[in-house]
């Protein structure tokens, strides 16, 4: 049986994937802390940036490591977060479980998960659409 190698995640990968969703969040107004990981949940790429609320760069990391796990995006898992649902958990502040606002996109090569990247600052929607573009530049 022969196996086709995917490519790994690479820092550069890691880096234009942040570099992109940071663009993207200046050209909105908003600033936001950005977190990249591979496919084995090592950290690759992080910018936090200062004008952001101070949990923004815990969120971006927590949104990665989720979107990782579950290999979906933490947009498509609200639902099943919520009282009732599939893993419902303890409600923050937010009155939404921290770990799965939107914002976590997993980064896939030929089909197969190589990491995650987790936006964190902005509205989850915002967060969501930041890291979005970001998959979608890196190909």
């Amino acid at each position: 049986m022969t196996t086709t190698a995917v490519a790994p995640l690479t820092v550069q990968d890691a880096e234009a994937l942040v570099t992109t969703a940071h663009r993207a969040a200046e050209a909105a107004g908003v600033a936001v802390s950005v977190t990249v990981l591979d496919a084995g949940g090592h950290l690759l790429a992080f910018r936090r940036d200062d004008r952001a609320v101070l949990i923004s760069g815990e969120t971006s990391t927590r949104k990665a490591y989720t979107a990782l796990q579950l290999d979906a995006p933490t947009t498509d898992l609200v639902d099943a977060v919520q009282p009732g649902g599939l893993f419902h958990t303890l409600p923050t502040a937010l009155d939404r479980p921290l770990l799965f606002i939107a914002g976590g996109v997993p980064v896939h090569r030929d089909g197969r998960l190589i990491g995650a990247i987790g936006v964190g600052g902005g509205a989850p929607e915002q967060d969501h659409a930041f890291a979005t573009t970001a998959v979608e530049k890196l190909g």
